[in-house]
């Protein structure tokens, strides 16, 4: 986003700073690229967002500023609300990603203890005019949850309690006072409305084109599918085996695992979701699935976007002597389907709309 705007702008009057996860950096001359944690934040995310902040500072009203906005950037601008450590914010995240709250709920919490987020960025640039410009990570498409909204005010209606309540004891003291305090007004009359310019829904519509391509018929499940993992997979095996094909059933939006007190293994929401799908579909023949993170990482231990599987997937995990169920019970979906050599990976795509599922149905193999 950032080349692109130094493509598009004159030489002149463009400066800025850009965070970035580590590995998704691009040689930008004017505009200066970061690299930080992701998806738990660093001090590195911490000195990005302390940059970018001092950026937008003491403009004048004549001064435009230019956000581009993308999911991850939750994590990799982290600037703590006063009497937070960045330790605070690091246990507070590890703790959200496990949770099972969807992406809504811990971007409130990520804005409500956060220096810079929740239209924080963008009300420190007055009165310089703010325009926005956001890839869509976030089920619809709702432009203040994107990276928690560093230059949209929080609309979110949140109940803190249940969110403290739920993270358990765990959670920072500090930050346990900031979640039960009155929400922060932010002035934000400088602020143009926020312009998506990607989206899943989008991603989908490409996918159906090329499928109809091909003589298949697409079917667009939705774009914004919630819920944990394993139950959305289970939902889903049974609309695949209620359809005859040949077709693809197509979906976005992001699901959830949530974690507990046990020790995870490898894997996201999608190689979660995917071998969740392929127990249900017991080897049905004729269907095939992939699952992935548009961004190109599912999970942050897994160095995969997602995973493929097909009719044989069952049989070739038993005859390696993996177990499927146990996998799924502790979370180690990733490794077995390494194991199997069926990820997908693809290093980072520089663009993130959030997850892509593909169930395509032959009903010529079906059986």
């Amino acid at each position: 986003m950032a080349a692109a705007v130094e493509r598009a702008w004159p030489e002149a009057d463009l400066s800025g700073c850009v965070a970035v996860p580590y590995g998704y950096g691009l040689d930008c001359r004017r505009i200066r690229v970061r690299e930080a944690g992701h998806p738990v934040p660093d001090a590195n995310s911490l000195a990005a967002a302390e940059e970018i902040l001092a950026t937008v500072t003491d403009l004048g009203p004549d001064d435009l500023v230019v956000a581009l906005i993308s999911g991850g950037g939750s994590a990799t601008i982290c600037l703590p609300a006063a009497g937070i450590t960045l330790a605070d914010k690091q246990v507070t995240n590890r703790l959200l990603l496990a949770s099972g709250f969807d992406i809504r709920t811990m971007n409130a919490v990520r804005q409500k203890i956060s220096a810079i987020k929740g239209g924080r960025l963008a009300a420190a640039a007055a009165p310089a005019r703010v325009i926005t410009f956001a890839i869509s990570d976030i089920p619809g498409d709702e432009a203040e949850a994107i990276a928690s909204g560093p230059t949209a005010p929080s609309g979110a209606e949140i109940d803190f309690d249940h969110v403290v309540e739920v993270l358990g004891p765990q959670l920072p003291e500090p930050v346990r006072e900031l979640l039960a305090s009155p929400a922060r007004p932010v002035k934000a009359d400088h602020v143009d409305p926020i312009q998506v310019i990607a989206t899943a829904k989008g991603a989908l519509a490409a996918a159906a084109d090329v499928a109809t391509e091909h003589g298949i018929k697409p079917i667009i499940l939705g774009d914004a599918i919630e819920g944990e993992a394993r139950e959305v997979a289970r939902e889903m095996a049974q609309k695949a085996l209620d359809h005859t094909g040949p077709c693809v059933l197509l979906s976005g939006g992001e699901t959830t695992v949530t974690v507990g007190n046990d020790k995870a293994g490898r894997g996201g929401r999608n190689t979660e979701f995917l071998l969740a799908l392929v127990v249900a579909l017991a080897g049905r023949r004729g269907v095939w699935v992939l699952a992935a993170d548009t961004d190109g990482e599912d999970g942050s231990n897994l160095g995969a976007a997602g995973a493929i599987a097909g009719p044989d997937t069952l049989e070739r995990a038993r005859q390696a002597g993996l177990d499927p169920a146990a996998a799924l019970a502790g979370h180690d979906s990733g490794s077995l389907l390494a194991s199997l050599g069926d990820l997908i990976v693809t290093g980072p795509t520089l663009t993130n709309v959030n997850d892509f599922r593909a169930i395509l149905i032959m009903p010529h193999e079906r059986g």
